[in-house]
């Protein structure tokens, strides 16, 4: 299990962009998250039975495994989708400056 002060990554995406922008501000300035990336993306995904294709805009969010859980229910609180993806990616190495930096900017 990874300690509370570990840096990770947590991915989502939104169907819009002002959605993905109102929604990565608000992790931002919540101290979830120290920095969010917004992409836009082409996702091809099976739902209710059929093969769609959207554009969607996924939000890459720099934080600690620390706060992952509050980030998640935040998340899930704010998106329009029913399901939508949340995932963890552990960071196993970077930039000490840049990690520290992580780290005070999602201080609670």
């Amino acid at each position: 299990m990874s300690q509370p002060d570990t840096a990770c990554l947590v991915l989502t995406t939104a169907g819009t962009e002002d959605e993905a922008d109102q929604l990565a501000t608000a992790i931002v300035e919540a101290r979830l998250a120290a920095c969010v990336q917004i992409q836009r993306v082409r996702s091809i995904y099976q739902w209710q039975g059929e093969t769609r294709t959207e554009p969607e805009w996924q939000l890459s969010m720099k934080t600690r495994t620390g706060r992952y859980v509050a980030l998640e229910a935040f998340i899930r609180e704010r998106h329009s989708y029913e399901v939508p993806e949340i995932v963890q990616l552990p960071i196993t190495a970077g930039s000490a400056d840049y990690l520290r930096w992580v780290a005070q900017g999602t201080a609670d």
